[in-house]
């Protein structure tokens, strides 16, 4: 995957016009909460060989110990076939906020490091951009730090 410079815009004008609507207004409320880092279109092979664009907020720099380096973008965010999927935000912790969080996150799939739903009316907005937030706070910074994150 790599960062392009085709505008956002116009890849959510090309979506699908059952999830343009939700894709339009996601990427509006994960801007406001990722004000202060980049949002740019990422496209390329991803997991498992498929092509894919992924909106990413911010982007950062690793460096694993073997001495291989890239970029990745710390929130991204998806139409699949079936689902939107927002990555880089799942609470991925055991914890009892963590169980809080999905429980008030709504009809999602969590995954390591994703969550996905069909539509926005299946969750719970306010709680899936507290997760961006920390999302924001908490960039990875290592190779291992993406590989945990389930990125890669």
């Amino acid at each position: 995957m790599q960062r392009t410079d085709r505008p956002v815009e116009e890849h959510i004008v090309s979506l699908p016009t059952d999830v343009r609507a939700d894709m339009a207004r996601l990427d509006a409320e994960i801007s406001l909460v990722m004000a202060d880092h980049q949002r740019v279109l990422w496209e390329g092979k991803f997991w498992g060989g498929t092509d894919q664009n992924i909106i990413g907020y911010g982007v950062y720099s690793y460096q694993g110990r073997s001495g291989a380096s890239g970029e990745w973008f710390v929130v991204g965010l998806a139409a699949q076939k079936s689902y939107i999927t927002v990555y880089g935000v799942a609470p991925s912790d055991y914890t009892d906020e963590a169980k809080a969080i999905r429980d008030r996150l709504g009809k999602a799939k969590i995954g390591r490091n994703t969550v996905s739903f069909k539509r926005l009316s299946d969750i719970d907005l306010p709680t899936l951009l507290k997760l961006v937030d920390r999302a924001r706070t908490a960039a990875p910074t290592s190779l291992r730090d993406v590989l945990a994150a389930g990125c890669l």
